[in-house]
């Protein structure tokens, strides 16, 4: 599948392009080839290991992935609402997957075009939503997926325990029959309830956190209940990662990414912004925001020395955003390094229909196909941002199929693997949300937490002088 290989084209990275003030030299990327070259063998040697074992989800997952096919066939037959419980990469990955993969308004389809259960990601603890939720789906043909590795996750567990509560009140022993549970194997509260409750479960494998689980049962069970062909998005994941193994930087995409938004780091870039140009990779911009944002930012390298590292996620929308955002990354401060992604054949093509020939400025779009003028807005925020001397790089997807978007997931997860060795953090911790969490569970009365209640109860007092 040649033809469905995705293309990083980084011209508009280069001083050649966007001049040399701003832009990248290639003797400034030669001169990180020692950093390059520890970096690559850092992700390498830890291949399958530790809390890298979402490189090798692409290969060892053959008994499973035929199981969530099975699975999912079932769910289909049964139910006509498939619902995650979920936050985090839990979430981000299989809302992304589905927009990216599934009818734009799937969910308002019939159900004869839809082929497939309306999918909802419960991913707040907001009560109106968790309420408007419920007054949509029918219980009786609602399947729940919860998911979370350590089953402590106070958000999705709080749902949990409301939806188990609800299912148990109106099918008493059958509850476990609209219900899977997606956790660790080994550890964590979740398992232990779902072998109580007699609950399907699929595993998430110990190596493998949250934002980096797309590829894992917390993505493919979802997006095989939705008809998606998760095998191709392995293969397409399997297939970027080999070209990820390449030493030379030169033919690693993820690697020549990662030193250009290292170097960008460096010289004061620290904005990342995501711009997707299609509708449907919308969410993928938000699934690299916590991505990005949660592996990257870190107080501390890995010798224990404060760094203060990362750059800031945003996310954007092409064309929408080029009416709200693109003026400040054209004119604005040179602090941010934006991505662009587009794609050469979109799954539909609409034509624009003739009229209001007494109006040139108008009937000059007649006969053009959206396709044309959606692909002119990128080449034309391309062409605004380069002349500008605003860094800029394109992600190009021949189409947008289960086969891409694995290797479109496997770019960014390898990219951010590298950038996180550059900057020799652990890019695969997350300290400063846990101690979100932590104070959480001191604030509900969690036991164990005592300790941090005090300290939460001894912080100064805010002042009236500066509520108005």
């Amino acid at each position: 599948m040649k033809n469905q290989q995705i293309r990083f084209d980084y011209n508009n990275m280069m001083s050649e392009y966007v001049g040399a003030k701003e832009g990248i030299s290639v003797l400034e990327i030669s001169t990180q080839k020692k950093r390059m070259e520890a970096a690559y063998q850092a992700v390498q040697s830890s291949r399958g290991q530790g809390m890298m074992g979402w490189t090798e989800l692409p290969y060892n997952q053959e008994e499973t992935v035929n199981d969530i096919i099975q699975t999912a066939k079932s769910i289909r037959k049964k139910f006509d609402y498939f619902v995650v419980l979920g936050i985090g990469g839990s979430a981000l990955g299989p809302m992304a997957v589905f927009q990216a993969l599934c009818h734009l308004r799937h969910n308002e389809l019939p159900k004869s075009k839809r082929r497939a259960p309306k999918f909802y990601v419960e991913d707040n603890v907001d009560p109106e939503r968790m309420s408007s939720l419920l007054d949509v789906v029918k219980l009786e043909k609602t399947m729940f997926n919860v998911i979370t590795k350590s089953g402590s996750t106070s958000e999705t567990m709080s749902q949990f325990l409301i939806i188990m509560d609800l299912l148990k009140k109106k099918f008493g022993s059958d509850a476990k029959n609209h219900i899977i549970a997606t956790t660790s194997e080994n550890k964590g509260n979740l398992i232990k309830i779902a072998r109580a409750e007699g609950l399907k479960t699929f595993y998430i494998p110990d190596g493998v956190g949250g934002r980096f689980s797309e590829l894992s049962p917390v993505g493919l069970l979802p997006a095989a209940v939705l008809g998606i062909n998760i095998k191709q998005l392995l293969r397409g994941a399997a297939l970027m990662d080999r070209k990820c193994k390449i030493k030379d930087y030169r033919k690693n995409p993820a690697l020549m990414a990662a030193v250009l938004q290292y170097i960008a780091m460096k010289k004061g870039k620290n904005i990342s912004v995501m711009m997707p140009y299609a509708d449907s990779l919308k969410l993928m911009a938000d699934w690299y925001c916590q991505l990005w944002g949660e592996s990257l930012g870190k107080a501390a390298d890995l010798q224990g020395n404060k760094v203060y590292v990362g750059q800031t996620p945003v996310k954007a929308l092409g064309v929408t955003d080029q009416h709200s955002q693109v003026q400040l990354y054209t004119e604005g401060p040179f602090d941010k390094v934006i991505t662009l992604i587009g794609v050469d054949k979109y799954r539909k093509e609409v034509t624009i229909a003739e009229g209001c020939q007494e109006f040139p400025d108008v009937n000059f779009l007649c006969g053009h196909t959206l396709n044309e003028l959606m692909n002119a807005e990128m080449l034309a925020t391309e062409y605004a941002l380069t002349k500008n001397q605003r860094l800029n790089s394109i992600i190009m997807l021949p189409e947008v199929n289960a086969f891409t978007i694995g290797q479109l997931l496997m770019f960014f997860m390898m990219q951010t693997a590298y950038v996180g060795a550059m900057l020799n953090i652990d890019t695969f911790n997350q300290p400063g949300v846990e101690e979100g969490k932590n104070a959480t569970y001191a604030l509900l009365g969690r036991k164990g937490y005592e300790q941090k209640a005090q300290e939460l109860n001894s912080k100064k007092p805010k002042s009236s002088k500066y509520i108005i």
